[in-house]
C-alpha cells in the first residue's frame, strides 16, 4: 500500500501503451500504482493494430478524453494525468473538467487559439493531413516520416528500432480536428484557459522537436497566462519528439514525477490547513 497518487499517462497518435514501458517501470519502482490504458479500440497489441487498423477509424478526440475521464473516475483518489503529444491535449482537456490532482502534458499538440504553426509542425501531420480523406480514416507513417516526426535526434537505424517497437498507424481525425480548430465555434480541442479551479499544470518542450516545436508549447503556455492556476513550463534543449524512449528519457521522467509529487505535498498542506 503507498500514500503516493496513482498516475495515469496518456499515449497520443502513432504510439501505443508499449511506449511508456520504461515510464511504467521507473514509476512503479518509485511507489506509484501507474495506469496506462490505451485508447478505445487500441486495447490490443501493436503488431495486430498494424494488421487491421481500423478499429481506429474516426476516433476523434471528444471520444478519447471521455473514455479517460471515465477510467480517471473510477479511481480511488485522484490521479496524476501525464500525457504525450494528442495525450497532452488530452490531459488539458481533463483538468479543465475538474480531474486530476496535477496533469503534465508533454509535448502537447496544441489547444483552440494557438494559432502558429511551424513548418516542422506541417511537414510531421502531412501524411494525413494531405488527403481530407484521412479523415475517416487510419493513417500510418513510413520509417522515414517517423525518423523525421518522433527521433530526428537519432540515427536512422536507431530510429527504425523504435518505430519496429512501437509504431501503429493512428486515426487521422484528431489531427484534422486540431488543424480546423480555431474555424470551429465548438472545436473537440476548446480547453477554458481562464479556468483558475483546475489542478496544476506542466508543459514540457522538446528543443529539437520536428512535430510539436518549443515555440507552439510556449504558444499554449501564454494561453493560460491570465489564470491563476498554477502554470509551468519546463523544456529539455535536446529532446526529440518521442520523449517517452529517446536518450536521456529518465531526465523527463524524473522532472515531471517530482513537480507533480511537489505540487500534490503542497495542496495536501493546504487542505491540512484549511481543515484547522
Amino acid at each position: 500500500m503507498t500514500d503516493k497518487p496513482p498516475i495515469v499517462l496518456i499515449h497520443g497518435l502513432w504510439l501505443t501503451p508499449r511506449a511508456w514501458e520504461h515510464w511504467i517501470e521507473h514509476y512503479t519502482q518509485l511507489g506509484h500504482q501507474v495506469l496506462a490504458p490505451a485508447w478505445p479500440g487500441m486495447e490490443i497489441e501493436v503488431e495486430a493494430l498494424r494488421k487491421d487498423p481500423t478499429v481506429m477509424n474516426g476516433l476523434g478526440v471528444t471520444e478519447v478524453a471521455d473514455f479517460y475521464e471515465t477510467i480517471i473516475r473510477e479511481q480511488a483518489r485522484p490521479p496524476i494525468i501525464v500525457g504525450h503529444s494528442f495525450g497532452g491535449l488530452i490531459t488539458q482537456i481533463l483538468l479543465d473538467r475538474g480531474l486530476g490532482v496535477v496533469g503534465v502534458a508533454i509535448h502537447p499538440a496544441p489547444i483552440k487559439g494557438v494559432l502558429r504553426l511551424p513548418l516542422s509542425s506541417l511537414r510531421s501531420a502531412f501524411p494525413v493531413l494531405s488527403n481530407p480523406a484521412n479523415r475517416s480514416r487510419t493513417v500510418g507513417l513510413s520509417p522515414k516520416q517517423f525518423h523525421y516526426a518522433f527521433t530526428n535526434t537519432l540515427t536512422a537505424q536507431e530510429s527504425d528500432a523504435i518505430y519496429q517497437r512501437y509504431h501503429v498507424p493512428a486515426p487521422g481525425r484528431p489531427l484534422f480536428q486540431a488543424a480546423t480548430a480555431n474555424l470551429r465555434r465548438n472545436s473537440a480541442t476548446t480547453v477554458d484557459v481562464l479556468n483558475s479551479t483546475r489542478a496544476p499544470l506542466l508543459l514540457i518542450a522538446g528543443g529539437v522537436d520536428h512535430t510539436v516545436p518549443p515555440a507552439l508549447v510556449r504558444s499554449t503556455y501564454q494561453r493560460y497566462r491570465k489564470s491563476r492556476a498554477v502554470t509551468d513550463y519546463h523544456e529539455f534543449p535536446r529532446m526529440p519528439h518521442f520523449a517517452l524512449g529517446a536518450p536521456q528519457w529518465e531526465r523527463v521522467a524524473d522532472h515531471v514525477v517530482h513537480w507533480a509529487e511537489r505540487h500534490v505535498a503542497r495542496q495536501a498542506r493546504k487542505d491540512t490547513d484549511d481543515r484547522r
